[in-house]
């Protein structure tokens, strides 16, 4: 166990009760200009690979806040650098403790009807035209780093040790993490005791946050399935070893692999988010390409679906009538791929008791594992070796919130074109509960 988890939750109590007078004024003082900041990254997004001024002004906000700040931090294994982002604080000996915030947007065309909505469109990976949207909440994880930041400098004389900031790139890509390690991020930086963020969700209200203990967010597995057949025309179809169908079939089988090779009592889930074939309606194709992510919280069941998608794609292939030389390709993506996201008990009891502290029991719950990923946890290294835990930050409308709970629904979340945090509060909340957290566990 790391030797700063020893000091244990009882210290917490007490550190975080001699930040609170200060830091509340800290934080409400900062508060219009960080709003209006939020409005404008949200404003502006950027996709994976791309964050160019969301990183330059991350980097500017935590210079002026004192901080010692590097940019372009990481490298992706095609040798392309990063917009990566680290600012280090040093106050005397103490922990080392990294935080982090990812920058990225998502290929999404905003429809929140908001007057600081996103009207940016910019061409994909694929080199197609898409619309760009804040769609998972980092520009509020941005804007509540750089809020952190200020709060931080300003009661310095609370804490001790020294803070890294990370502003990474590319989590949506889920290679942000491991372009900036690749980088040598801890040799060049230091290796940090602890690593934490927050992440906002739809499923609470602004004020509030959760949090949950052991493996919080499964493990994302990226697979490219490619069944390839014989091209025809439509009016010939006896000519071809038609791949759509193959597709359509492969689609079916596939949902047995987690219904029934799976062990129920090790949940993983599969899914086909895209599929392109064909360029004509009167064409039967040369092949198929499908694009799966997988998600799971064991290495058992992770390897479970993996022989299963490649069993399924070579026994439909075998149906079809498909040669050994069209047998299908099937490519484990491990550059897109990220493992359970494990917060460490010890920590996480530590930082729920400076959560209580700076919001008040009622305001923080415990939240049950989910199936969506991040890359966080790679910040922690194989092994767990350094101590990591992700908090959720409530972003909704309490009103709101409450009528759609009543009606049985839930209100438009992450990766959706209407999901729509509230400012003011969430902003307030985050830096709130993240420089509670930071300076509880910066005691020397």
């Amino acid at each position: 166990m790391n030797k700063w988890t020893l000091l244990g939750v009882l210290a917490v109590a007490s550190s975080a009760s001699a930040i609170a007078a200060d830091l509340p004024s800290v934080v409400t003082g900062n508060l219009p200009s960080l709003v209006e900041t939020y409005k404008g990254i949200h404003s502006h997004p950027e996709l994976s690979h791309h964050e160019e001024q969301t990183a330059s002004l991350l980097a500017g906000e935590l210079r002026k806040s004192g901080f010692t700040v590097t940019e372009r931090v990481g490298r992706y294994p095609d040798g392309s650098q990063a917009y990566g982002v680290v600012a280090i604080l040093e106050n005397g000996k103490g922990p080392r403790l990294l935080i982090r915030a990812d920058m990225d947007a998502l290929p999404v065309t905003e429809e929140t009807g908001l007057s600081y909505a996103s009207h940016i469109r910019a061409k994909n990976a694929a080199g197609a035209e898409v619309g760009v949207m804040h769609a998972c909440g980092h520009d509020v994880h941005v804007t509540t780093l750089i809020g952190t930041a200020r709060a931080l400098a300003a009661t310095r004389s609370s804490w001790h040790g020294t803070i890294m900031l990370v502003g990474q790139p590319s989590e949506e890509t889920i290679d942000g993490a491991k372009a900036m390690l690749a980088d040598k991020l801890y040799e060049r930086f230091g290796k940090p005791d602890f690593a934490i963020a927050l992440h906002d969700t739809n499923a609470r209200a602004a004020g509030t946050v959760s949090i949950t203990s052991g493996p919080a967010l499964a493990s994302s597995t990226s697979i490219d399935v490619i069944l390839r057949g014989v091209g025809a025309h439509g009016s010939q179809p006896q000519l071809s070893i038609d791949p759509i169908v193959m597709a359509g079939e492969f689609i079916v089988q596939m949902q047995s692999i987690v219904s029934r090779q799976e062990d129920p009592q090790d949940p993983s889930v599969v899914t086909i988010g895209a599929i392109h074939g064909g360029a004509k309606r009167n064409i039967i194709p040369y092949e198929v390409k499908m694009e799966i992510t997988a998600r799971a919280y064991s290495d058992k069941a992770r390897q479970t679906f993996i022989d299963g998608i490649k069993r399924t794609a070579e026994g439909v292939a075998m149906a079809a009538g498909v040669g050994e030389d069209r047998k299908p390709l099937v490519n484990v993506l491990d550059d897109e791929s990220t493992p359970v996201m494990y917060n460490d008990p010890a920590l996480t009891a530590r930082a729920r008791a400076a959560l209580v502290t700076a919001l008040g029991t009622a305001n923080v719950f415990d939240e049950k594992p989910i199936m969506g990923s991040e890359d966080f946890g790679v910040f922690g290294l194989e092994g767990h070796k350094i101590p990591t835990v992700m908090f959720w930050l409530g972003a909704m409308d309490t009103d709101k919130l409450a009528a759609a709970k009543a009606a049985g629904k839930t209100l438009p979340g992450e990766h959706t074109s209407r999901f729509e945090p509230l400012p003011e509060p969430t902003l307030r909340t985050g830096v709130l509960a993240m420089t509670t957290v930071a300076t509880t566990l910066l005691q020397p």
